[in-house]
């Protein structure tokens, strides 16, 4: 044994190479975006699929319907799932995700959307979500996925940012769409998910736990849809974050077709709270010419993109990435937690 372990040494020495370990060991990676036209050329599936991500998340905008005609809305869902690149990925990793406004049924819409009771159904039937669920009973997309590694654990963390939320205040300033709401009675996330996700946070043991928001959360100076608009309930999470002690809390958002990163550092946090915007996937805001984000990290990429994160176990690490096609690195951030 001892001179076939020499041989072997001495052929790895003389061909210049090592035994090759697995390079995903100590990784998981996922790969996620929104704002997906599905009658629109999408160039990334393709590269997606080489990245051979550990999930896919649709961060909303999954189809673009705006419509409250529920067979409408199921026929443009299907049109998505006739899309050759994006059936490849479905059958070789698994798929998750929630809804934005465009999927929801109106643009911008909240819990006034008179016919969300049903647009959930066709949801989750386009999600694959089983008939009995209990997601089918509940109010909201809401959901969480638990992913457990040899080298550890990742929660995902499903967040619904339309069935419950309070309605938007127009601003006056014609160069702003909306304007905070300061009340107290207004909601993003509702009373019921809101004691789900506190539950969520404060029992998890996972190593990385990621919060899918279909809007920006850090990013609230626009005027456009936010969390932002509706200050205390930005107050309300940030204190939740922390308090729950839970590791490695990242956001992830969508919505704007813009794709960023923005950065906070929260009193009471050992790591800073990182929101990365991807969108978005078949059309972008080309004519974005700048606006403010006091929490930005790096520049706003404006073109068409997706987004992944390689989440290290071993180094305690994650690496952000914006990406254009053909495997093109438009933007990179890395974080220690």
């Amino acid at each position: 044994m001892k001179l076939f372990s020499f041989l072997l040494g001495m052929v790895v020495l003389l061909l210049g190479c090592k035994p090759k370990e697995n390079p995903k060991d100590s990784n998981f990676v996922v790969a996620f975006g929104s704002c997906n036209m599905s009658q629109e050329p999408n160039p990334f599936w393709d590269d997606i699929l080489a990245e051979n991500p550990d999930v896919w998340i649709w961060g909303g905008d999954i189809v673009y319907a705006d419509t409250d005609d529920i067979e409408r809305l199921r026929a443009i869902y299907a049109q998505q799932d006739t899309v050759q690149g994006y059936a490849d990925l479905k059958a070789a990793v698994p798929i998750i995700g929630t809804w934005d406004d465009h999927d929801f049924g109106v643009n911008d819409g909240g819990s006034e959307f008179a016919v969300k009771k049903e647009s959930q159904q066709v949801f989750l039937d386009f999600m694959g979500v089983p008939k009995d669920s209990e997601r089918r009973n509940q109010e909201g997309v809401y959901t969480s996925h638990d992913y457990e590694t040899p080298e550890g654990k990742v929660k995902v963390l499903i967040l619904d940012t339309r069935y419950f939320r309070s309605e938007l205040i127009d601003d006056e300033d014609p160069d702003r769409r909306y304007k905070p709401n300061l009340a107290d009675d207004v909601t993003v996330l509702g009373e019921a998910q809101w004691k789900w996700l506190q539950n969520e946070l404060n029992h998890s043991d996972a190593d990385f736990n990621l919060i899918m928001s279909s809007i920006q959360f850090l990013s609230g100076e626009h005027g456009f849809e936010t969390w932002g608009n509706f200050p205390k309930e930005v107050e309300k999470l940030e204190n939740m974050i922390v308090d729950s002690k839970a590791k490695g809390v990242i956001i992830l958002s969508g919505d704007r077709h813009i794709s960023e990163f923005s950065k906070k550092t929260l009193s009471g946090m050992a790591y800073p709270l990182i929101d990365f915007t991807s969108s978005g996937l078949t059309h972008s805001y080309f004519s974005y010419s700048g606006e403010p984000n006091q929490y930005r990290v790096g520049e706003v990429v404006s073109s068409k993109s997706y987004g992944t994160l390689t989440l290290d176990f071993k180094n305690k690490e994650v690496n952000f990435r914006i990406m254009g096609d053909n495997g093109v690195v438009l933007q990179e951030l890395k974080q220690a937690y």
